[in-house]
């Protein structure tokens, strides 16, 4: 069959295809989906906490002030009524980095002679250890046994400083050495303080050697030292036996009356 030759439609499908042309013109072109609703918009604060729902909290009361405190008084409580609390022990210490040097001398001066009167003269403190001594010291003990070794030296006739050598090493070392042994017996003590307490009972002994350079007399010597020698005994007693346990005490004892008495023979010895 070649291309020209066509076969006519049959009427009936012909008059088909013009209704449905005609179905197709006449229905209305509906759209693919229906728009959707449209969206609330959600406000959007500044502020990053969002306000609650709740009522607010009532303002709340300024906290009570305490009532003001009525001003000290400077004075430490004489015959007025009441007697306040003197303000000098309260307050930050002076400073003594930039004090002149004379105003540290005459402290530390005034703290040896405070020191010294609560060890070796009689005095209400010096049954309690703790009150006697508490503001200790290393200076009024290196001052006396300094000032022992110089009285022995000049007192000796030869060798001087072979003297003051062997002096100021016995007293130095058997302070230590007193010191550790109440320390090792349990005492209840400062190993400085114990060092402070037996350097200041060497006073009375100073004072004997100084007596025993001036009058070169045996018999004015042992009574000399006799007398300074149970002085600087009746010194060390209190604060070595309290350090110590009731049992211990003549452990404790024993090795500083030793060493009192040695200083003793040196001083009547030397010539």
């Amino acid at each position: 069959m070649s291309h020209g030759d066509t076969v006519p439609l049959h009427s009936s499908a012909q008059s088909d295809i013009d209704e449905i042309e005609t179905l197709i013109n006449a229905a209305p072109v509906l759209p693919a989906r229906p728009p959707s609703p449209p969206r609330a918009s959600i406000p959007v604060s500044s502020s990053p906490f969002l306000s609650s729902n709740l009522p607010d909290k009532p303002p709340s009361a300024p906290p009570p002030v305490p009532p003001a405190l009525p001003p000290i008084s400077s004075s430490s409580g004489g015959g007025g009524g009441g007697g306040g609390i003197p303000v000098d022990g309260f307050g930050s210490p002076p400073n003594t980095l930039t004090e002149p040097v004379w105003d540290t001398v005459k402290r530390d001066l005034s703290r040896i002679v405070s020191n010294l009167k609560l060890v070796v003269f009689p005095n209400p403190f010096r049954e309690d250890p703790g009150k006697a001594l508490r503001d200790w010291d290393l200076w009024g003990p290196f001052f006396f046994i300094v000032f022992l070794g110089l009285t022995l030296s000049w007192s000796a006739s030869v060798k001087k400083s072979e003297v003051f050598a062997v002096a100021f090493a016995v007293l130095a070392a058997g302070a230590i050495i007193l010191t550790l042994n109440v320390l090792l017996l349990g005492g209840h003590i400062i190993f400085f303080q114990s060092l402070s307490l037996l350097g200041y009972c060497l006073f009375p002994l100073d004072v004997g050697a100084l007596i025993c350079m001036l009058k070169d007399n045996v018999i004015i010597k042992i009574i000399v030292v006799s007398v300074t020698l149970a002085w600087s005994s009746w010194a060390a007693y209190p604060f070595m036996s309290a350090a110590v346990g009731p049992r211990r005490k003549a452990l404790a004892l024993y090795p500083v009356f030793l060493l009192y008495i040695s200083i003793g023979f040196l001083i009547i010895a030397i010539d």
